[in-house]
């Protein structure tokens, strides 16, 4: 693999990462609806940005889980893309994987940016974040001073703790040091702090991750495939931000195939190759040749056969089928909603892999008046462009 891209590829990438969020916002309104036939009543030929409403849920089975979002909004999917694209952004294009967990953490936890719904592997994330942060306290505080008084050590405690949520390694000092000197004078009273907090660090855990086997294990690949795109250590960050917050073997598999699949289109490869070489990765190779063999686009033939649920081993059969057999980006994200199920998730391998093929503004590439509609569209797209400043190409 080579780490320069040639520089006509940075306008295909650049479209496979705003493709990634229009597909998810054209999606939100009918997401999580499972019945085809109720998605075709009210959506029609065209269901993309249809506002999110508890009515579309009254006839056949789908949960409504996007109340008070608006058209061109996107899912948790989208918002947690977002916070890793922060992250990669604040890394100059490379993966720090405590910055990605403090900033996943404080964005979908109490106080956090997020209002909206926590899928399983964000909520079982949070609860491992406390979890992996008390064991990491009480071994700390295993190795402190026997001088000090369990007074003292409650404090220091207290004081090091915002520090240890937001700072790391060399940076946590001297802030540090500096917050215990305000109640404490004592040098060693401020080293021992120094010391509870660097050894708190030590033990923060990299792998926060629910075990689980979801959508959300693949869904924040593409800017992080943007970024290492062309690179030999794709595969290893890919399973180490996957394991963030999907601890989980399958999902890693599963994760891998995806990486491969965008990586290679990203690259320019054509999409049966990129297929090929993707399903190689994949834990289940044969549904995947099955998705690809059939004569023709059925999103919701293939939601039939595959299942149209959140599980990895459901969608990425059908999105295998949809990119093998959809002529164009729209007919894609519609072939995708119509399927049904847990459209949002699928989008974000849809979206990005349909517009790296087809790009902006041709016939059958993304349509420009879609890319208006995505909710802070400016900033969305100022992120990627700066996303991809940061690499050589």
């Amino acid at each position: 693999m080579v780490s320069k891209l040639p520089n006509e590829r940075k306008a295909a990438i650049t479209a496979a990462l705003a493709g990634g969020w229009v597909a998810d916002a054209a999606s939100l309104g009918l997401h999580w609806l499972y019945n085809p036939e109720r998605i075709a009543e009210v959506g029609g030929e065209a269901p993309e940005f249809l506002p999110p409403k508890a009515d579309y849920y009254t006839k056949g089975f789908g949960y409504f889980a996007h109340e008070g979002k608006d058209i061109g909004d996107v899912s948790h999917y989208g918002a947690a893309t977002g916070v890793l694209t922060d992250s990669l952004l604040a890394n100059n294009g490379n993966l720090d994987i405590r910055d990605y967990q403090r900033r996943f953490r404080s964005f979908f936890g109490p106080g956090g940016q997020w209002r909206g719904f926590i899928d399983n592997p964000t909520r079982i994330t949070l609860e491992n974040f406390n979890a992996i942060e008390r064991r990491a306290v009480e071994q700390a505080q295993a190795t402190m001073p026997a001088g000090l008084t369990e007074k003292q050590k409650r404090i220091l405690v207290q004081k090091v703790m915002p520090y240890t949520r937001r700072l790391s390694g060399g940076q946590l000092a001297q802030p540090v040091r500096e917050a215990i000197s305000l109640t404490y004078e004592a040098s060693d009273v401020q080293e021992a702090g120094v010391h509870l907090a660097e050894t708190i660090d030590r033990h923060m855990v990299r792998e926060s991750g629910a075990d689980d086997m979801q959508l959300p294990a693949v869904s924040k690949l593409p800017p992080l495939v943007a970024a290492y795109c062309g690179k030999s250590e794709l595969l290893d960050v890919t399973e180490a931000a996957v394991r963030v917050t999907n601890d989980n073997d399958v999902a890693v598999a599963w994760a891998k195939c995806a990486a491969v699949l965008l990586d290679r289109l990203f690259r320019g490869e054509g999409l049966s190759a990129a297929m090929n070489a993707a399903s190689a990765e994949a834990p289940e190779q044969e549904s995947l040749e099955q998705a690809r063999a059939s004569a023709q686009l059925d999103g919701v033939a293939a939601g039939g056969t595959f299942g149209r649920t959140c599980y990895l081993q459901e969608a990425m059969p059908v999105i295998f089928h949809i990119l093998t057999h959809a002529g164009s980006y729209v007919e894609a994200i519609r072939a995708n909603i119509h399927c049904g199920g847990d459209s949002c998730g699928r989008a974000w391998l849809i979206g990005p892999a349909m517009a790296a093929i087809h790009g902006v503004g041709s016939e059958s590439g993304v349509p420009l008046s879609w890319l208006a509609r995505v909710t802070e569209a400016a900033t969305v797209y100022r992120d990627i462009e700066s996303l991809l400043g940061n690499r050589e190409f």
